[in-house]
């Protein structure tokens, strides 16, 4: 009585457990709108959830009719990026066909199971849950927990975690797709705001692109968060937009400007604050809209912040926008050459730019990562560009 008691009591205990993971894993699963994160976050809940050696998450490509591994755990990992299954092959490709889940005591004594990957890895798979991923009724994926550590072996418990967390998945998926949709369609519209301006001025084409570019190369080399990445990208493409408030006449004079007309140009980043501080969305990007005017050494503007008051973004940006307004031509003079340039990134770095950015953006250029006009035009496959 005493021992049938006790397993009881044990059995209800295991079931609160998984139950309070199930509940703290799906909340990590959905702290986070990266679909990469998300799905590696999925596979970790899985091998924590189940206790058991690796897991895999298959996504379908429909257009192919493949299954293709977008997470697989463990030190074999990028191995197995490199195998496509079709549906209908392996546990997995028929998992995604029937959309039906499958529980595998022995794989080597299931007529479905494939080997394709074991052999590819050099990895002995001997038991595993499969499940589907599911959005809106459709199989996008396939939850995969391999190898449950000895002595144990995979039972019907295991397949109905599997299959919550799968639909935890799905979930987490699709809100990460649409965010990334949204993404996606928040920087078109603002590289075509962006476009539609830089068309007033005759002598910047191309001037938003190249600096978002310099941007994104540059902040391989600095220790961005996933958000901020995303925050820089927007400023960069941003950065200008001030310039709609700056008159036509100002924008494509062919000479050098006067005191009055610079200081209309000096407006631009205030007039872009103004035009965009009233979107709550935009809170994180605009700091470094306004501020990629400003100097370490205070003499920059609209604001004269001096160093460790110029938002990180801005600095990126300041670098990157001088390096492309020195290397491109102007009708009044010629762009600097590349080497030239970099020599006046150095020399002024700590004074104008931020020295860990312009570190940072060097080590891109060393890298191929950083092409001004000059650059590209000399490039391979560009000896006709101008």
């Amino acid at each position: 009585m005493i021992i049938g008691n006790a397993r009881l009591f044990l059995a209800a205990e295991n079931k609160v457990h998984q139950l309070a993971t199930l509940t703290e894993l799906s909340a990590i699963l959905n702290s986070s709108l990266d679909p990469k994160q998300v799905r590696t976050r999925a596979m970790q809940a899985a091998v924590k959830l189940l206790d058991c050696e690796t897991g895999s998450l298959y996504l379908i490509d429909h257009d192919r009719g493949e299954l293709y591994f977008e997470v697989a755990l463990g030190d074999k990992g990028d191995v197995f990026k490199e195998i496509r299954l079709k549906l209908g092959e392996g546990i997995a490709g028929w998992v995604a066909q029937e959309g039906q889940s499958l529980l595998i005591p022995d794989c080597s004594r299931d007529p479905r199971w494939s080997s394709k990957a074991d052999k590819k890895s050099k990895f002995q798979t001997r038991n595993m849950v499969t499940v589907p991923v599911k959005a809106k009724s459709k199989v996008i994926g396939v939850l995969q927990a391999i190898n449950k550590r000895p002595p144990k072996l995979f039972d019907e418990e295991d397949l109905r975690l599997l299959e919550a967390l799968a639909d935890q998945v799905a979930i987490a998926l699709e809100n990460a797709r649409l965010y990334e949709a949204q993404r996606l369609t928040f920087l078109q519209t603002a590289e075509a705001l962006a476009a539609a301006i830089e068309k007033r001025d005759i002598y910047t084409g191309g001037h938003t692109k190249r600096v978002r570019d310099y941007c994104m190369a540059t902040a391989r080399y600095l220790k961005l968060t996933p958000g901020e990445t995303e925050w820089l990208e927007l400023a960069a493409i941003l950065h200008d937009v001030g310039k709609i408030g700056v008159d036509d006449q100002v924008l494509r004079k062919p000479g050098k400007l006067t005191d009055e007309e610079f200081a209309q140009i000096r407006a631009h980043p205030t007039i872009g604050y103004e035009i965009l501080n009233h979107i709550r969305t935009l809170q994180e990007v605009i700091p470094g809209m306004r501020h990629h005017h400003e100097r370490p050494d205070g003499k920059g503007y609209p604001d004269g912040l001096a160093d460790g008051k110029i938002p990180f973004l801005a600095r990126i940006i300041a670098v990157a926008d001088t390096y492309d307004a020195m290397t491109s031509d102007r009708p009044y003079r010629q762009g600097l050459s590349d080497e030239a340039a970099i020599s006046e990134l150095r020399k002024f770095s700590g004074v104008q730019f931020d020295e860990t950015v312009v570190e940072a953006f060097l080590q891109a250029h060393a890298a191929g990562l950083i092409l001004s006009q000059h650059r590209r035009s000399s490039s391979p496959g560009n000896e006709s560009a101008s």
